[in-house]
């Protein structure tokens, strides 16, 4: 039925063929920087890349980062509840902290428990997202089992001044302001000003109490040359605000955030081949209830040198360190603690172009006060074949490092080894000229050593954390693009086997198929869209046994027009056949919604 589902709805959406969905009318040339650290085009590397566009922001009018993830085959996000309510994120079937989440290089990532607060993020101040799908600890430490996500925020782009209003369903309303300029002849600075506010809905399945979410952000760039060889540029994030939820009795809390992400760079390049740089970088993650003393905090200050060589026509030396100092806090139920953690961490990569191939190389290693030394290491091959062909190979392994509460806070136990995994992808994709491109990647990650906490017991539930479970994800990914001049349509489809292997069930939360459509389709001055997401069946914690939670299928269309050259007009209809589902178990999320927006570029 659900299969049957997602053909209606996406035979629906063909509408929009002669298919003209304006994803990029070059998208094969796009160039990205996380996977190797250094610039290069997408179509060269063996990783499996996506790359999230303003355009694609600003089309999916969404209240958080989160939510414009879900879109993509191979991501799922649970939340628990509406806007502003904890998500997790799923990459490749891995846990929800095995996901390296960065706001313009810099680690956001908390060091006290869980993943990245994506919830947090507002997409009005983000410009593009880059996600590297596989292990990348080599290059960027831990937490990077599933794969990386960086978000490069919207200030160090914004030309001119910018506004946005948008209003909708649950009382979901926005206003976003932005704006740079030139400099002189060597500067150039930047802003983007948000707030979204949010009357919310009952989390619970079990209450009717609606819970309400207040979110102001604010992003700030800088750049200035120096010298012709020497660029000098700070950049700033920040958002903070409230959020209300239920707790596990039903009972209405709430609690402030605040997250926040600074950096200072210098780019530095030499009249030879070689180029530098230096940052100084620092994350906050800061979350406080209201009505109670209890709370859990991150500062994580960095020292990141970076040096690039390029040795010969066709190869190319990265080698890199990174010093950071992190204080954790906590205090939940009494129990807290205070920990300072100096962390060291090395890296070098080679990259060889050979006519036809290309050859990547990387080795890393990291010293952390939990369990001493970690080395980890990568391979990556391309082989372009005629016709357009490219096959493609990579290999590696990666860590996530115990944090703070599994070594202090709750079932304490600091002689926790990190999380492990081996990962090994082939994949084969042809480019059929510059506007129509398919891929398809299989892969394997064993991960080992995963923390869990174990009863000691059965009378008082007393227990510790102990590293006991092993884990195998085993999967093929599948996707379609092509456009045209005012089209462009994206087919994907992932299908995942997450398995426990102490009990040989699918682990929860994660679908073994998901399936995604996106169209868009230009008529002068108006354009459609529209995307389709099929998520099948996911298991999810209950009592005794877990629980299914059944497949969905949700739609959404939009539309916009340009009433000028700087003023745009926007409508979008999220859930738009009203589906009934849960991402966690108990949680409800929101049913057909509608969202209205207006955008002016003042000249």
């Amino acid at each position: 039925m659900q299969t049957v589902k997602f053909a209606a709805l996406f035979g629906a959406a063909a509408f929009l063929s002669p298919l003209s969905l304006a994803a990029n009318s070059e998208p094969l040339e796009e160039t990205v920087v996380t996977a190797t650290r250094t610039p290069e085009p997408v179509n060269s590397l063996a990783a499996t890349v996506i790359v999230i566009t303003r355009e694609d922001i600003e089309r999916s009018l969404a209240l958080d980062i989160g939510s414009l993830l879900a879109q993509r085959a191979g991501l799922e996000v649970a939340r628990n509840g509406g806007p502003g309510q904890a998500a997790s994120l799923f990459v490749r079937g891995t846990n929800s902290d095995h996901t390296l989440v960065m706001i313009d290089g810099v680690r956001i990532n908390p060091g006290t428990i869980g993943g990245a607060a994506i919830h947090n993020i507002a997409p009005d101040t983000v410009e593009r997202v880059e996600i590297v799908k596989g292990p990348r600890s080599t290059l960027w430490g831990s937490d990077a089992i599933g794969g990386v996500v960086n978000i490069f925020t919207r200030a160090a782009s914004a030309q001119g001044i910018g506004l946005s209003l948008a209003g909708g369903r649950y009382g979901n309303r926005s206003v976003q302001l932005d704006g740079g300029m030139r400099v002189a002849d060597r500067g150039s600075i930047g802003f983007a000003l948000g707030q979204i506010d949010s009357d919310g809905f009952a989390p619970l399945l079990s209450s009717n109490e609606d819970r309400g979410f207040q979110n102001r952000s604010v992003n700030l760039s800088g750049q200035y040359r120096a010298t012709d060889q020497v660029t000098l540029s700070a950049h700033a994030w920040r958002a903070a605000g409230t959020s209300e939820y239920l707790d596990f009795f039903a009972t209405p809390v709430s609690q402030d955030f605040r997250n926040q992400a600074l950096g200072v760079d210098a780019d530095i390049r030499t009249n030879g081949r070689g180029r530098y740089r230096v940052a100084l970088l620092q994350m906050d993650d800061d979350i406080r209830q209201v009505d109670v003393e209890d709370f859990v905090s991150t500062r994580r200050a960095s020292v990141d040198l970076q040096g690039n060589w390029q040795l010969t026509k066709n190869l190319q030396l990265t080698a890199g360190t990174v010093l950071s100092r992190e204080d954790t806090e906590s205090l939940s139920f009494g129990t807290g603690f205070d920990e300072r953690s100096n962390i060291k961490q090395g890296y070098a990569q080679g990259q060889y172009q050979h006519g036809a191939q290309r050859i990547g190389l990387a080795i890393g290693a990291l010293d952390h006060p939990a369990f001493g030394s970690h080395a980890t290491w990568n391979a990556d091959y391309a082989l372009r074949l005629g016709r357009g062909f490219t096959i493609t190979a990579a290999a590696g392994t990666a860590f996530k490092a115990p944090d703070a509460t599994d070594r202090f806070g709750f079932g304490a136990n600091p002689s926790l080894r990190p999380e492990k995994s081996r990962q090994v992808e082939l994949g084969l994709r042809q480019s059929l000229g510059v506007r129509q491109s398919w891929q398809i990647v299989a892969y394997r990650n064993d991960v080992d050593d995963l923390i869990n906490y174990v009863v000691t017991d059965f009378i008082t539930f007393d227990g510790r954390n102990e590293n006991v479970d092993r884990a195998r994800i085993e999967g093929v990914e599948l996707s379609y693009q092509v456009g045209g001049e005012s089209w462009s349509l994206k087919l994907a489809a992932a299908f995942n086997d997450p398995r426990d292997l102490a009990t040989d069930q699918v682990l929860l939360r994660r679908a073994r198929q998901v399936f995604t459509a996106a169209a868009t389709r230009q008529f002068g001055r108006f354009e459609l869209n529209a995307d389709v997401q099929s998520v099948g069946s996911r298991f999810d914690f209950g009592f005794p046994a877990a629980v299914r939670l059944k497949p969905y299928t949700l739609a959404n269309v939009g539309a916009s027009f340009a009433v000028s050259a700087d003023w745009k007009l926007q409508l979008r209809l999220d859930n738009a056949l009203d589906e009934t589902y849960e991402l966690a178990s108990n949680y409800r999320t929101p049913g057909r919604s509608l969202m209205l927006a207006t955008r002016y570029r003042f000249r």
